[in-house]
């Protein structure tokens, strides 16, 4: 049991919900639970492919029903931090529909002449055209920004290049390096806080990944529960210099922990609430149309 009072919780997706679009036994019980008893949680990823309601469908394809506005992406929190340092300026984007939505939302434009930002995301198919395009326009000026610092992503046929190997090869060609926005950076952490108007000391984070999920929750000054139905086995934790607060097989251990919880607002209300015990470190866009 945890030694604090949890209130809200910060769940990543792939290997703790769900595994290749399966969901992960018992997960399915645990947002029932969830839900039913009105406790405030957000779904992260940092996955800027997909829009929140892209991903709420495949979520219910898999099994799992998840409002849209209980799942939180990179390209969202990417989004939020660019119209909060630069409100109203231009992108010239590398991705797809989830990261262009979220920054149309927060009232940027695509721009491919003389944007302020060059922001990398993912996408199934990175074209060398466009990447030699980002290059020429950071080597020209723009800002650079990435999504999430993520080297691979999993695939059923194996290991697929993602985000963070990209930006290494634009950073390698013009010496710039991006600022990543996604996990395990605490601004992605914070402005997921922010959008269900939580508090870190009674927030948990749980998560699959060491090196990200884990290190940013303790980062943000959340408790964390590394869980093993994803891809860290229990024998390569010790191989990190921190540790999660706890080791579980999965969610479904968790499941008799939110039999006593106090109901408190939903997400979709809490995002709409002014303020917080934390200042806001970058504003959250609001969810797809």
């Amino acid at each position: 049991m945890s030694t604090r009072e949890i209130r809200s919780w910060l769940l990543d997706m792939d290997g703790v919900l769900v595994r290749e679009e399966h969901a992960i036994p018992g997960a399915d019980a645990f947002i029932a639970r969830l839900r039913e008893l009105g406790i405030p949680f957000l779904l992260l990823t940092n996955s800027s492919i997909y829009t929140r309601r892209d991903l709420a469908a495949r979520l219910a394809a898999g099994g799992l029903d998840v409002p849209e506005d209980s799942i939180w992406t990179a390209a969202l929190a990417t989004a939020g931090f660019l119209a909060d340092q630069n409100p109203g300026g231009s992108a010239y984007v590398v991705g797809e529909s989830g990261l262009t939505t979220a920054l149309y939302k927060a009232g940027y434009t695509i721009n491919e002449r003389d944007p302020d930002y060059v922001v990398l995301g993912e996408t199934r198919t990175y074209s060398f055209e466009r990447i030699t395009k980002a290059i020429r326009l950071i080597s020209a000026g723009a800002s650079f920004v990435a999504t999430n610092p993520d080297n691979i992503g999993p695939t059923p046929d194996g290991p697929l290049p993602a985000t963070g190997s990209v930006a290494a090869l634009i950073s390698r060609a013009t010496g710039v390096e991006p600022y990543f926005v996604g996990k395990p950076n605490p601004l992605m952490m914070r402005s997921a806080l922010n959008a269900i108007n939580a508090h870190s000391e009674h927030t948990v984070m749980v998560g699959d990944r060491m090196d990200t999920d884990i290190v940013a929750g303790l980062e943000a000054g959340l408790e964390t529960i590394l869980v093993m139905s994803g891809v860290t086995a229990r024998e390569e934790v010790g191989r990190y210099p921190y540790r999660p607060s706890r080791v579980v097989e999965s969610v479904q251990e968790l499941i008799p922990e939110l039999g006593g919880a106090a109901r408190n607002d939903g997400p979709g209300e809490a995002s709409k609430a002014a303020g917080l015990d934390e200042a806001p470190i970058s504003a959250a866009p609001p969810s797809e149309g």
